[in-house]
């Protein structure tokens, strides 16, 4: 009795679908785009030179194509490699200094805000009882009978 057995990877997260001819839809689309632009290729550089030059030609205008559909590097494809690298190279600084927010520095940085949103509102508030200081200026001020100054009632003392 023959036993059948399967291969079962270890990791199932290298395990990709195959769509045709064994292929996945990223190989199957990247082939077809190089063999949509190669064969062209090469029979229009087979009017104007030899045909193993035009051949040699087809693969190297179709050799993009190749890499785009079966290089692969930590999972990650070829143009998110590219991506990383033209981000590296062009675009990032070349020097980035690791910058820290220091827990402390971000207290204090709140304390004197803090402050100064309370200097801001005493200032405000002595504006507003300075006008209010200049309009009751105008009125005769009236004594209360029972001595008090505004609306308090005294305390019964004990």
């Amino acid at each position: 009795m023959a036993a059948s057995y399967i291969s079962v990877p270890r990791d199932l997260t290298k395990v990709k679908s195959k769509v045709m001819f064994n292929l996945t839809k990223r190989q199957l689309i990247c082939f077809g785009m190089a063999v949509l632009i190669g064969v062209p290729s090469f029979f229009l550089m087979k009017t104007v030179m030899k045909t193993n030059t035009a051949v040699m030609g087809m693969m190297v205008i179709m050799m993009p194509f190749f890499f785009l559909a079966m290089y692969e590097k930590n999972g990650q494809p070829l143009e998110v490699i590219l991506n990383h690298m033209i981000q590296a190279i062009f675009k990032r600084p070349k020097i980035r200094p690791y910058k820290t927010d220091n827990y402390y520095a971000a207290l204090l940085r709140q304390a004197e805000a803090e402050k100064e949103v309370e200097k801001i509102v005493r200032l405000s508030q002595k504006e507003k009882s300075g006008e209010q200081e200049v309009h009751n200026a105008g009125r005769i001020k009236q004594s209360r009978p029972d001595g008090s100054k505004g609306d308090r009632k005294k305390c019964p003392e004990k």
